[in-house]
């Protein structure tokens, strides 16, 4: 492949890249922070948009949990969720990055659930 056939190619990846990032750029972002519904321990503050800027794939939480308000109750209340699934998800999570040398969220049961809601 020539320079000229290497750097049309180049300018299409850029391009390309480009026009994904813009379109994901014009994505709803959901809210900001959400509160969780968090058992006997009590409600979990969660910080939605701060997990979308460091994980960068929503599908890492959104395979398990789908993209629309109240999903986790609901999948609850159907028995399609096993009882402390979300917090395992999000703890596993945690604790790998702290394993790994990252910055982390909360590893702590207290550190996240709290007696007040909202």
């Amino acid at each position: 492949m020539g320079n000229k056939s290497k750097t049309l190619a180049l300018l299409c990846l850029a391009i390309f890249l480009a026009s994904v990032l813009a379109l994901a750029d014009g994505q709803p972002r959901g809210a900001d922070g959400m509160v969780l519904e968090g058992g006997d321990t009590g409600w979990v503050p969660f910080p939605h948009h701060r997990h979308q800027d460091a994980l960068g794939d929503c599908m890492a939480c959104h395979t398990l949990f789908p993209q629309k308000a109240g999903s986790i109750e609901v999948l609850k209340a159907e028995g399609k969720l096993k009882k402390k699934a979300v917090m395992n998800n999000c703890s596993k999570c945690h604790r790998n990055l702290v394993t790994a040398g990252r910055p982390s969220g909360p590893t702590t049961c207290k550190q996240c659930h709290s007696r007040k809601e909202g």
